[in-house]
């Protein structure tokens, strides 16, 4: 893509780097965040994923394990050195980082569905878990080299030891002794470099044998370290430089070792450093309530509220209220004449449009709608002059068209053109002349622009032209104050006097400037602003409509549901009451034969009754299946076998287990999606819609109902 450094400079894009860039956590990474400029659309595209699959970390309980980190990108070209050591601190950092590697490998494919982009990059990544047993063979968890590294190491470090402790017992022992005569100065020892000495009075040193290592300023003390400490001191010295030899040579075989892996390490840094540049985005990103829009590869750009995102910050810091702004280009609708008072908003608009085109370019989420929808442009081209700054009080109309000269050079049909005050800087007549001609030639040209004018001649043109359209930022006429909101559609009025008249210019003076203006040119500007309100008024009117049409259709929506509610409530009142009555019968017959067992009836007719119940029963079921019958009648058989020996009451409730369990394994035959059911005991038949493990819904045609299957039977 091309763009040049003044056009990013008047679009803000740097600022918006520095913005983003104390999110990183690693200076390296921050610079290449000041080093941002747009690129493909298939890179931006990926880093766009990125950074929103990140952001939703954020927004849910998934945190990502990536903490800070510290850079062993040195350290990875040393390795390669033969011969070379690394330093202590080094190897910790190695081991970090390979750690932070594995946490990632095992964080992401736990939710592949949140963040399928990120999974991809960090699954191609070789975990080596051998890094990290190697560092923690020879490391502590304090960085220090463990005594287990060799067992040179260990046995040296027990004879240091050893000495350490002699030369503690032997000094204490001297002390001991001089203590008790006059030998030794009130203070009895010193610490001369490092090492504990006798501080004896000058007068008797002689008779303290032993290396005099000093004496005070006075001279009236000397430092001596006794002869029974000096041969265990040199063994100690001697013992410190063997293990200073053999710490560097177990160094120098790790480095060795890990060199191996040094293509793994370097990827796992090259991955460190793209996904701090990722979370950096998506912090950012939070902060201005990024999201990402639609991608388009076809030419279709849709802005729906969309914020400047400095300007946004700027505001939330201040409290002060931002409005967003709202607008389509497309190869049907590819230019935007923005008209309207100074101070109204038309500069920001086009800002607003050019800095979000850079960001979503660079794999930056954007301030808008989720709903919105983006495409990429090859060139994006700028004169945005700012009527605040000195330095645009200090431009010329040269050049201007010096800078309008090198658009035209440029500008194609892949083009973003951000033009401010089109035409100004010259005589009205002739520069409107030739800002038509400029319109007219990018129009030629096919180029996507968004440009900003006072000149009532574009505002015309435009208005003749069939892709491009004219816009206006609202005024309110009354109370002479800008509304920050764009209108597409609708050419805008300058409100030239009203402004003047508002900024306490004498009326005589603006009722002159009328008279010398032509007639038509005001007739044409009160026309302007007498349509772009009753526009406004119209816009307000639609959008009443449209809330008031949303609250009766979620009002229609509520009663919808509470009627499915009432409806659901009557159908289980229905079969609650159908079972209660069937079970309420049933009782009824199972009482009868109770009564007529008790008052002399034969046990063999009692039974006999009960199993035409039981056929009964199970044809109301299971239904009336001659296999099913066959194989029930030896089942039936053995229960009346069974109630000729044991009391009828007790047997009923093993019977009807023994024909639930016949039912469970015919039901699953038969239960299907489109079979017509019923509720057991119910006269109301449905179908089966659908079957989850042992729920079923059930379509009555009006309604539907979730219900057990095992309170169904087929038709």
């Amino acid at each position: 893509m091309y763009i040049n450094k003044e056009d990013l400079d008047e679009l803000e894009f740097p600022q918006l780097l520095a913005e983003i860039s104390p999110f990183a956590y690693s200076p390296k990474t921050r610079d290449k965040i000041l080093q941002l400029r747009p690129m493909e659309i298939d890179e931006a595209e990926l880093s766009l994923k990125k950074t929103s699959e990140y952001l939703s970390s954020f927004e849910s309980s998934n945190a990502i394990p990536f903490d800070e980190y510290e850079d062993i990108e040195s350290e990875l070209k040393l390795m390669l050195i033969e011969n070379y050591r690394l330093e202590n601190v080094a190897f910790i950092k190695i081991k970090t980082l390979t750690e932070q590697i594995g946490k990632l490998q095992k964080f992401f494919p736990t939710m592949p569905e949140t963040f399928p982009t990120l999974i991809k990059d960090v699954s191609v990544l070789e975990f080596k878990k051998e890094i990290i047993d190697k560092v923690d063979k020879v490391f502590n968890r304090f960085g220090e080299v463990k005594s287990e590294a060799s067992p040179a190491l260990k046995t040296l470090r027990a004879e240091i030891q050893l000495a350490k402790k002699a030369i503690q017992e032997n000094f204490n022992r001297v002390l001991f002794n001089y203590g008790q005569s006059d030998f030794l100065d009130d203070i009895r020892e010193s610490i001369i470099e490092d090492q504990r000495v006798l501080a004896v009075k000058s007068a008797y040193k002689k008779r303290v044998p032993g290396r005099v290592l000093g004496l005070s300023k006075t001279g009236s003390i000397t430092y001596i370290q006794p002869d029974s400490v000096v041969k265990h001191y040199f063994k100690l010295k001697e013992d410190q430089e063997e293990e200073k030899k053999e710490i560097d040579k177990i160094l120098r075989k790790l480095t060795a070792e890990l060199a191996v892996f040094q293509p793994q390490l370097w990827r796992y840094q090259m991955y460190i450093f793209d996904l701090d540049l990722t979370r950096a985005k998506a912090k950012f990103g939070e902060l201005i309530n990024g999201v990402l829009p639609k991608i388009n590869r076809h030419r279709t750009l849709k802005l729906r509220e969309a914020f400047h995102p400095l300007l946004f910050l700027r505001n939330k810091a201040e409290n002060k209220t931002i409005f967003s702004q709202t607008l389509s280009l497309t190869d049907d609708n590819r230019i935007i004449c923005i008209s309207g008072p100074n101070a109204g908003g038309k500069s920001i608009t086009l800002k607003t449009v050019g800095l979000l085109q850079l960001m979503i370019q660079s794999g930056i989420l954007v301030p808008t709608h989720p709903k919105s929808e983006m495409f990429f442009f090859e060139k994006i081209m700028t004169d945005i002059g700012d009527n605040q700054s000195i330095e645009n009080h200090l431009s010329t109309y040269s050049s201007r068209l010096k800078k309008m000269g090198g658009i035209i050079r440029e500008a194609d049909a892949n083009t973003l053109l951000l033009i401010d005050e089109f035409g100004t800087g010259s005589d009205p007549e002739l520069g409107g002349a030739l800002a038509e001609s400029f319109l007219e030639f990018f129009y030629d040209k096919k180029s996507f622009a968004i440009i900003t004018t006072h000149y009532t001649n574009i505002k015309l043109v435009v208005e003749e032209l069939p892709n491009a359209q004219n816009a206006a930022m609202l005024f309110n006429e009354e109370t002479l104050e800008p509304m920050y909101k764009l209108e597409i559609g609708q050419a805008g009025s300058s409100f030239t006097f009203e402004v003047a008249e508002k900024n306490k210019i004498p009326r005589f003076i603006i009722h002159s400037a009328k008279k010398k203006v032509e007639h038509d040119i005001v007739n044409l500007d009160k026309t302007i602003v007498k349509l772009q309100q009753e526009k406004y008024e119209v816009e307000k009117l639609k959008t009443d409509l449209a809330e008031r049409k949303e609250s009766v259709e979620d009002k229609r929506d509520n009663l919808q549901k509470l009627n499915d509610q009432l409806q659901q409530k009557l159908f289980n009142f229905q079969k609650l009451y159908e079972e209660e009555h069937r079970k309420l019968q049933f009782g009824g017959k199972i009482e009868s034969f109770i009564d007529s067992y008790v008052k002399g009836k034969s046990r063999k007719d009692v039974v006999k009754d009960f199993v035409k119940i039981l056929e009964q029963e199970k044809f109301r079921k299971i239904g009336a299946d001659k296999d099913e019958t066959k194989r029930l009648q030896v089942v039936k058989r053995k229960i009346t076998q069974q109630l000729k020996k044991e009391d009828v009451i007790e047997k009923i409730s093993e019977t009807n287990e023994k024909i639930e369990e016949k039912r469970k394994s015919d039901r699953e035959l038969w239960m299907k999606i489109g079979q017509r059911v019923r509720i057991t005991g119910s006269t109301s038949v449905g179908t089966i819609e659908k079957i989850s493990r042992n729920k079923v819904t059930v379509n009555y045609g009006t309604f539907k109902t979730l219900i057990d299957a095992d309170e169904l039977e087929r038709i």
